[in-house]
């Protein structure tokens, strides 16, 4: 009765517009209260074991790297040697505004960040090129979820923390991952341009190209430190995004001088209120995940879906509904504290690795960014653009189709995830 009451309680507030990590609190809050068997101080001590981790001291540098980027510079320099790259091709900004993002994705690791930052360079070129404003913000919002899976990534650090699996390999999984969707994407791009006739938006000039990469070559430098320290063991993640963090203040203030200290001390601010925003919902979910726990609601549920079927295709696609659904209506970094500790003994059950199963979950859940009712990169997108939130939703639908495919392939084909990590690490 009590857990249907934390249940109702927690997606009560949330349809009412309660921050998730309030809701997630006070529902906790409110369960303990009437259970009246757990001592009140197991809520904070819950909280703060529940961000007591030093890999998750990566979450404020790469948070602060990412807004570093976008405020510096770096992401038009980016953008200018993506178009010098693929422009050429019919529908040449579709193709950039994926390039792009692939790219800004080994930098930041955060699919709002890529979507608030570049996405507003890239909507702006393709309205001035005439394109279609449904198309510039569908193909924005679909290639900003490649920020997470290519590694760095944000909620890959959350996941490991969570799960007990190595950031570094599920970093290494995330790569073919990321790069399969940028290609899923670019067939799709295609499609449409030449469905609709889309022009080849620049020429391919081998001069313009060098003068592009040359002038963003310091700035393409930051993936390779990133994951090329991580992959190597020279760096950990927290290390990696410290690095990061380090490389481009040295780029905005010294090299491009496009990042004046009064504006690095409002982009701090900035970092400071979103890190506390996102761990705020950790502690938060720290303790509603205890709760489920304490309560074997994992146990439970994992009986119940093997009353549906022990076989393990109608088990992952049930588990793939589930965090899609979620993803529909709960923050990602809320969704992936509750849920691991439910499904991850599932997957596992299934003969799936714990790294296997985070670049699933995190798949997925970076689809439920482009659905409402949380939809955040819609919600960013719809601002930064002008177009409606009604609108950028029907124009993301059809960019959906390549990425659902993505994620059936990662589900299905442990191959496509693992075996970078196994080449690597195992």
């Amino acid at each position: 009765m009590l857990l249907t009451l934390l249940f109702v309680l927690l997606f009560a507030m949330i349809v009412l517009g309660v921050p998730v990590g309030i809701a997630l609190a006070a529902s906790s809050a409110v369960f303990i209260f009437l259970d009246g068997r757990i001592p009140d101080v197991v809520v904070i001590h819950r909280m703060v074991n529940g961000v007591d981790s030093f890999p998750l001291l990566a979450v404020p540098f790469f948070i602060l790297a990412g807004n570093l980027m976008n405020t510096a510079g770096i992401t038009e320099r980016i953008f200018d040697f993506a178009k010098a790259l693929v422009g050429w091709m019919r529908g040449g900004l579709g193709h950039v505004n994926i390039g792009a993002s692939v790219i800004f994705a080994g930098m930041s690791g955060a699919a709002v960040a890529d979507a608030g930052g570049l996405g507003a360079i890239e909507i702006k070129a393709m309205r001035d090129a005439k394109y279609e404003p449904g198309f510039a913000v569908g193909i924005t919002a679909a290639s900003s979820t490649i920020g997470p899976i290519i590694p760095p990534s944000l909620p890959m650090v959350i996941y490991g923390v969570v799960a007990g699996a190595s950031i570094g390999q599920l970093f290494a999984a995330g790569l073919v991952p990321g790069l399969l969707m940028a290609v899923a994407l670019m067939v799709m791009v295609a499609w449409y341009a030449r469905k609709r006739n889309y022009p080849r938006d620049q020429a391919f000039r081998i001069s313009i190209l060098y003068y592009t990469f040359k002038r963003a070559f310091l700035s393409l430098l930051t993936p390779i430190i990133i994951v090329g320290g991580i992959l190597t063991g020279a760096f950990t993640p927290t290390e990696a995004a410290i690095a990061a963090c380090a490389w481009a203040m040295f780029l905005g203030l010294f090299v491009y001088r496009s990042l004046p200290w009064k504006r690095f001390l409002r982009v701090s601010m900035d970092t400071i209120e979103t890190t506390a925003v996102v761990l705020f919902i950790v502690a938060a979910a720290s303790i509603f995940a205890w709760i489920l726990t304490s309560n074997r609601v994992p146990e439970h549920f994992a009986s119940l879906i093997l009353t549906v079927s022990e076989n393990p295709i109608i088990v992952l696609l049930l588990i793939n509904l589930i965090l899609l659904v979620v993803g529909c209506f709960m923050e990602t970094v809320a969704a992936i504290t509750i849920l691991v500790p439910v499904l991850l003994p599932i997957a596992m059950q299934m003969g799936v690795d714990p790294v296997h199963f985070g670049v699933i979950l995190v798949l997925n859940l970076m689809i439920g960014l482009l659905t409402p009712p949380v939809g955040m990169v819609l919600y960013v997108l719809s601002r930064v653009s002008k177009v409606p939130f009604e609108r950028c939703m029907s124009a993301t639908l059809p960019f959906l189709v390549p990425l659902f495919l993505v994620l059936l392939a990662v589900t299905f084909i442990p191959a496509v995830t693992m075996w970078l990590p196994t080449l690597i690490y195992r």
